[in-house]
């Protein structure tokens, strides 16, 4: 159709569109009835939360929200931005912001491991030590990636002999990454570098990048490869996120992937699915966030013992993650993200995040039904593994 016409028949439609309401307007006034006219601003000046990441987050909705942004582009902003938003705060990001025991009331009677994470919450690029380019150069069909920390080397020596072994499964390419950060003078642990170091060019299997890796810093970790996986596997089909104590069973995670339809892959994300929680208050909980903090309930979210999702959702996973502000517990974080994308994760019954009962732990045919127990030490995993893949276990 010329554009001429398509230009015609639209102004037809707007003129009649102005003509319905004109008359609704005018029958309205002949009935007697009130037509009423706003007499306030349609947008609403935001009220800043008292709670820290609340008001975090309420800034990065404002600064990613094309609409508030048109709609006050004269200066007349609903809220002040703050310079890290602006790009005008100092030049090191990364720098420890000691601004912030001034915005949160009770800092100074945190535990030393939360104001850390305050302090370095803003910061979300770190350099990246080790890394493995050509790890998916085949384009995997399965991710195996697996949290970790630099002393673990029996956990992820155990992890390379049974479930995640790289190579061909079911027809299909499996790879496996560990994803680890840095130790600190203050952390009080030997210096392992060099033998990390030779462990990733012996099993080119390690991710390592530079910044503290606590239990609060998780979070960092989850952002940190997601931006990995964007740059160097964005074309793996699918991806299982997991601790280094999980036994996974791959055998059964293949048969399930494998049987998928494509109508499912765009959203898919399962896993030991967690519902109407909120943060505890006690601090000497690990899991604890004070009110100063955080407020509300959390999203539903999968437990971070280990999950499992497509490769397409960890792409819009990454690109969503920049606004989300940074929470001190990585999986309630990724529910967050999930959340913004509008995406539920799925619970299933086969990912035991919290373990098994103990009369069934020298049950060989509960693992075989399993797709993920959680926690596992090394020779645990070891002696289970053949219970898995041994061809001759009847479990009828």
């Amino acid at each position: 159709m010329p554009m001429t016409c398509r230009k015609a028949i639209f102004l037809c439609v707007m003129f009649f569109c102005l003509f319905m309401v004109v008359t609704w307007m005018h029958r309205q006034d002949q009935s007697g009835q009130k037509i009423r006219i706003p007499t306030e601003r349609f947008w609403r000046q935001t009220v800043l939360s008292k709670s820290f990441w609340n008001r975090e987050q309420q800034l990065l909705d404002f600064a990613y929200n094309s609409i508030l942004n048109s709609a006050h582009s004269d200066g007349d902003s609903v809220i002040e931005l703050p310079d890290w938003l602006n790009d005008t705060g100092p030049l090191d990001s990364c720098a420890p912001d000691h601004r912030i025991p001034m915005q949160v009331p009770d800092y100074n009677t945190l535990p030393e491991r939360f104001q850390d994470f305050l302090l370095h919450m803003r910061c979300r690029s770190y350099p990246l030590l080790i890394n493995q380019p050509h790890v998916c150069d085949e384009n995997p069909f399965l991710l195996l990636v697996v949290k970790s920390l630099t002393s673990h080397f029996d956990r992820r020596q155990a992890i390379r002999e049974t479930w995640g072994r790289a190579g061909v499964l079911a027809n299909h390419t499996v790879a496996v990454v560990f994803l680890l950060g840095n130790t600190i003078p203050s952390d009080h642990q030997p210096d392992l570098q060099e033998l990390l170091v030779h462990e990733a060019a012996l099993h080119r299997d390690i991710l390592q990048w530079d910044y503290r890796d606590t239990f609060f810093n998780l979070t960092v970790k989850e952002v940190l490869f997601l931006r990995w996986f964007n740059q160097h596997c964005p074309h793996a089909r699918f991806v299982l996120k997991g601790d280094d104590d999980v036994l996974v069973n791959t055998p059964q995670i293949m048969e399930l992937l494998q049987n998928m339809s494509d109508s499912r892959v765009k959203d898919f994300f399962i896993g030991d699915v967690i519902k109407n929680a909120s943060p505890h208050r006690n601090l000497k909980l690990k899991y604890s966030v004070p009110e100063s903090v955080y407020v509300g309930s959390y999203p539903p979210y999968a437990g971070g013992g280990g999950y499992l999702f497509s490769g397409e959702l960890a792409f819009r996973l990454y690109t969503t993650s920049q606004q989300v502000a940074l929470y001190p517990i990585d999986d309630v974080y990724i529910g967050m993200c999930l959340q913004k994308l509008g995406v539920v994760p799925q619970k299933h019954s086969g990912f035991r995040t919290f373990g098994i009962d103990k009369k069934h732990r020298d049950n060989p045919c509960v693992y075989r039904g399993l797709m993920l127990v959680h926690s596992l030490t090394p020779q645990e995993m070891l002696s289970v593994w053949p219970w898995i893949i041994h061809p001759e276990l009847d479990c009828q």
